[in-house]
């Protein structure tokens, strides 16, 4: 459904209005078209003293072509120059006070205690009113809990905050995120930097992530990732599963779509187009996980990337709602993601270095009135990440989640209207997202280079004011 508001407001007369009434002014989000750069645009790369990030960083900008400024010391200078950055794209001397920038990176893994977050309030103070429209902000840390001293630890944590603030302040479809790399896993950054610095993050602001040690990175074709891999995806005849389904085919994957038998002309018509496979099945049934198993072992010879979207509301406040209600949302939404799994890694279907990616949502997080059913099952679904990221036994694989804020849906489309429009406005950037947001985080999630990211959940919802 068209966001009516939002076209109105960026015609000559809205923009007016906005400004002397002081309503919402959503800017049209800048999104991933082929062909395009990472990022299109100046970077500014900082770091606090003593911080073990900025080479890496600036490896991958060069891999992007980005052309970067620095302000930095002479100690961060040698790191950057140390990645071989291309001539011309890396430029030693500071930028001219009037240049804007389309990302601002900071490394503040040297901030070692309290008094020396002072670094990236300079760093920012005199360049975050300078970040252009739909721009990035990327702070990247050390996580916490791998911090030696408690001091640090404090300071580290601190970065949260920073970061959340930026996110609300930056406007003018701009994000901010944090990015936690433990020690030694400075190799892995690439795809999260990647994903993050560009328009395939339009939706995702305010986030913590982080990286851990990975075993091995690949080697990639950034354009297709995903080629020659297999990927499930249950829920996919439409809406957001279908525009993951479409990504994921997209990145190169060839993609097995499931859902129930009343859906099967759609699927079928996804799955067509996108030159995949179907399944028509309820993920409920006693024998679906086996079903599913043999399918992908007998067409496939197993399966890389398993992504569980299929989802139901039955909304009815707690008082009201029957036991039917409740269990058929808890029986989809949470225990059969829990029963394939363990169906596919008892038969060892998932591949080494596989991808397990579930959809939570903002109300298992923040709660909602009126979808206790609901909200109970995608709190459980984060619990499954929680319990299983690091122990799924085949090596190499990663289970991680996204939690979507208000996305453009059928669904969402059929809200009364008050409710619709809080929905949208009440984030960062003013706006709902699309399906192919939650779409471009799962792929992110998916991709070989993203071994290090793992027990992740990450919200795409522009950072809804809702919820943590």
């Amino acid at each position: 459904m068209a966001d009516r508001y939002q076209q109105l407001i960026n015609t000559p007369i809205g923009r007016i209005a906005a400004r002397q009434i002081g309503l919402p002014a959503p800017v049209p989000l800048e999104r991933h078209r082929p062909g395009r750069p990472v990022i299109d645009g100046p970077v500014l790369l900082g770091a606090a003293a003593g911080s073990r990030l900025a080479g890496a960083v600036a490896r991958v900008l060069a891999a992007v072509g980005a052309q970067v400024h620095t302000p930095i010391g002479e100690e961060v200078r040698r790191a950057a120059a140390d990645a071989d950055l291309q001539a011309g794209i890396f430029n030693p001397e500071v930028a001219a006070q009037e240049e804007t920038f389309k990302a601002l990176v900071f490394d503040a893994s040297g901030i070692g205690d309290s008094a020396a977050l002072r670094e990236a309030w300079a760093f920012f103070h005199p360049t975050i009113r300078r970040v252009r429209r739909s721009g990035r902000v990327i702070v990247l840390g050390t996580p916490p809990e791998e911090c030696n001293e408690p001091a640090e630890a404090i300071a580290q944590r601190a970065l949260e905050g920073l970061v959340r603030s930026i996110g609300k302040e930056v406007r003018r479809g701009a994000t901010a995120q944090l990015v936690y790399a433990a020690p030694g896993a400075e190799g892995a950054i690439e795809s999260t930097l990647r994903f993050l610095l560009s328009p395939r993050s339009a939706y995702v602001s305010g986030q913590v992530v982080r990286i851990g040690r990975a075993q091995r990175i690949p080697e990639l074709d950034w354009e297709r990732p995903l080629q020659g891999a297999t990927a499930l995806v249950t829920g996919a005849a439409r809406g957001i599963g279908a525009a993951i389904a479409e990504v994921l085919a997209r990145d190169g994957a060839h993609v097995v779509g499931v859902d129930v038998p009343a859906q099967a002309d759609d699927l079928a018509a996804v799955t067509r187009r996108l030159g995949g496979g179907a399944l028509t099945l309820d993920i409920t049934d006693e024998d679906a996980p086996a079903a599913i198993a043999s399918h992908l072992l007998e067409q496939r010879g197993g399966v890389d990337v398993v992504v569980h979207n299929a989802g139901i509301t039955r909304d009815k406040t707690l008082g009201r709602m029957d036991e039917r209600l409740w269990q058929q949302v808890i029986e989809i939404n949470l225990i059969a993601p829990q029963r394939i799994d363990r169906e596919l890694f008892a038969r060892e279907v998932v591949r080494e270095n596989g991808r397990i990616v579930c959809v939570s949502s903002i109300s298992g997080i923040a709660g909602n009135a009126g979808q206790t059913n609901y909200a109970t099952s995608k709190a459980g679904v984060i619990g499954i990440v929680q319990a299983w990221a690091g122990r799924l036994g085949t090596p190499g694989v990663t289970i991680n989640a996204v939690a979507p804020g208000f996305i453009e849906t059928r669904m969402t489309a059929a809200m009364p209207i008050a409710t619709r429009e809080a929905g949208r406005r009440m984030n960062s950037l003013a706006q709902g997202g699309l399906p192919v947001d939650v779409a471009e985080t799962i792929a992110w999630f998916a991709s070989p280079a993203s071994g290090g990211v793992d027990g992740n959940i990450v919200r795409v919802c522009g950072q809804s004011l809702i919820g943590a």
